[in-house]
């Protein structure tokens, strides 16, 4: 079976915040458990252009990050709770997925979708899950069962980007099985029967 590729998208426009970090350590669960990855983080993000349908030249970032979506087995998205919702630099992100719209599996259709949110309190990161869901459902993806609600007040992740706290841990490494899980039955699924 063809090994599993997971595409990180989330991060802020500060360097090593708790939000990259919960990324980049899902995104090693995920490698620990067999998978190829690549993550586009806030220093990626923020270069992007603004998404314009309209406009068909894209950078080489621009181009990198839809053919990565393209090829993922499964996404996973970490977001900081902006006034309730996803940030702008990941939502422009996700925006990118139009131009897989003519694809024979279009936007997220068959790949799973874990979530993480980041932010200092719970409300702003349960309505973050929330609209990052409903943005996965609207791309045809599957966001998993479990969504990763990280409050930044809280001890979280140490200076090397390991977890903290046994309630942090569990949730990321969860998105990551997830992920994993719905990966590989896809690819499973996806193999010819043999014949007996």
């Amino acid at each position: 079976m063809r090994t599993p590729h997971i595409v990180g998208i989330g991060g802020t426009t500060r360097a090593n915040s708790s939000t990259e970090k919960a990324l980049r350590y899902t995104l090693r669960v995920a490698e620990e458990m067999g998978a190829t990855t690549r993550a586009f983080l806030g220093a990626d993000l923020s270069q992007l252009p603004h998404y314009a349908p309209e406009k068909p030249d894209r950078t080489d970032l621009a181009r990198e990050l839809v053919e990565e979506i393209r090829r993922a087995d499964g996404l996973i998205v970490a977001s900081p709770g902006y006034h309730g919702s996803v940030s702008g630099m990941v939502k422009n992100a996700l925006d990118y997925t139009e131009d897989l719209r003519e694809d024979p599996e279009p936007y997220l259709s068959g790949k799973a979708v874990g979530i993480i949110a980041t932010g200092a309190g719970w409300q702003g990161i349960v309505t973050t899950i929330e609209a990052i869901r409903a943005i996965v459902h609207a791309l045809r993806g599957w966001p998993t069962p479990l969504g990763a609600a990280i409050n930044s007040t809280l001890p979280c992740f140490d200076a090397d980007g390991e977890p903290e706290d046994d309630k942090v841990k569990f949730s990321v490494t969860t998105v990551a099985e997830e992920v994993m899980k719905f990966a590989r039955w896809r690819l499973d699924t996806a193999q010819p029967a043999t014949a007996k």
